[in-house]
């Protein structure tokens, strides 16, 4: 594809999608935190905001200043987050040992209070698809890896990612799964979507004295999500700006903790931005429309690659059929979703056009004027001492021995 579609790709990415994704989350990690405060109603909007803000600005500073602390924090969480998934989801197997298990009884599952159609049903797994919208970013960061391209022999290369993909994605899907399976044991589908904190609500039917782990499970959940989030999308960031679409600041890292702090600081500060400027949550149906009609321009281009260069190396190389399956799905979804919902995707559309000018006066435009070259030069200058950061040098460890 050329450089625009390219650069439309990170556009949406990095000031959109993201920021979004990690508004989301900030507000219900502050939703649970302040629920048990405020039990008998919905947070207030100012308290709420407000620290979500705090818990971004402090996990930024986090990953501003080590590499190393970011992940452990991501391993810890990650971990707590496995714990309380586990205890909802035999708490659900017992309730259904118990012969609690109604509103999953095929006559209740399948009994619809509204007939759906085909178009609301791809609408349905565009918003269904944002609490997995994680999947894919384990791409972003190959390069925090340890030797993602490692070779065990000659007729096998590329095991770590490939391994490290392979583990995540299904034990995300399992966990996930079952988790939803345990809520219906205890709640009917109207009771789930009336619920401002579905764990909570869970917590409180079916563990008694305990229902208290709930809300600090989903906080210390969405606590490690915000920070994978931002670990991930400063990557995304970095290295949009190393490829010329971005500004070069954006590519610098620290001198000495080696953290990509510029880019780390615009993703807070898109977040921040979209945090303050109205209802976050009206933005997930555009968002989930961007992400996914960004997902298959990807593929299309990765089919296109193997048809257009089909001899040149490729690390990790999957069969055709599979990005052709995923292809056939992402048609069907975006087709009846522009049918069913036009506005939303028309918008979604919109959000992603506004990066051409932006690309045209800022990527595109190679002989600007030297007044404005100059005004690029002292800003990159002054963001570097600032920052204190200077461009990675090849073959550095991205952060130094403990």
């Amino acid at each position: 594809f050329s450089c625009l579609f390219r650069f439309l790709l990170l556009w949406s990415a990095v000031l959109i999608m993201y920021p979004t994704s990690l508004a989301v989350i900030a507000l219900t990690f502050s939703n649970y935190v302040l629920q048990p405060v405020f039990p008998n109603c919905i947070p207030p909007y100012n308290a709420s905001r407000i620290l979500s803000m705090v818990c971004l600005l402090l996990l930024t500073w986090v990953n501003s200043s080590s590499v190393r602390w970011a992940t452990r924090i991501q391993d810890i969480f990650t971990a707590g987050k496995l714990l309380a998934l586990a205890l909802i989801i035999i708490v659900g197997f017992i309730q259904i040992f118990k012969g609690n298990y109604e509103e999953l009884t095929p006559s209740k599952a399948f009994n619809f209070w509204m007939t759906p159609s085909v178009g609301h049903l791809a609408l349905a797994f565009l918003q269904g698809s944002f609490a997995f919208s994680g999947w894919n970013f384990l791409n972003y960061v190959t390069e925090e890896l340890v030797d993602p391209r490692r070779q065990v022999s000659v007729s096998v290369p590329s095991t770590n990612l490939p391994r490290a993909i392979f583990i995540s994605i299904p034990l995300v899907t399992f966990v996930y799964t079952f988790t939803n399976i345990a809520y219906f044991t205890a709640m009917s589908p109207q009771e789930l979507l009336s619920s401002n904190a579905v764990a909570v609500t869970f917590g409180e039917k079916l563990l008694g004295y305990f229902s208290w782990v709930m809300p600090v499970s989903v906080a210390l959940s969405t606590f490690g999500g915000i920070n994978g989030y931002l670990f991930t999308s400063s990557r995304l960031c970095f290295s949009g700006a190393r490829e010329g679409h971005l500004p070069s600041l954006l590519a610098m890292i620290h001198v000495k903790h080696c953290t990509p702090i510029p880019a780390l600081l615009v993703c807070c500060l898109a977040t921040l931005i979209i945090m303050l400027v109205g209802d976050t949550y009206t933005l997930i149906n555009y968002v989930s429309f961007i992400n996914y009609l960004c997902y298959g321009v990807t593929i299309i281009g990765l089919i296109v690659l193997r048809w257009k260069k089909p001899k040149i190396f490729r690390p990790i190389k999957v069969n055709l059929l599979i990005p052709i399956t995923y292809l056939a799905f992402w048609a069907f979804l975006l087709i009846f979703s522009l049918y069913s919902e036009p506005v939303v995707c028309g918008v979604g559309l919109i959000i992603i056009l506004t990066g051409v000018p932006v690309f045209f006066l800022g990527v595109y435009w190679r002989n600007k004027p030297k007044c404005v070259n100059r005004l690029i030069e002292s800003m990159t200058c002054w963001g570097q001492k600032l920052c204190f950061v200077v461009y990675p040098q090849e073959g550095v460890a991205e952060e130094e021995e403990a």
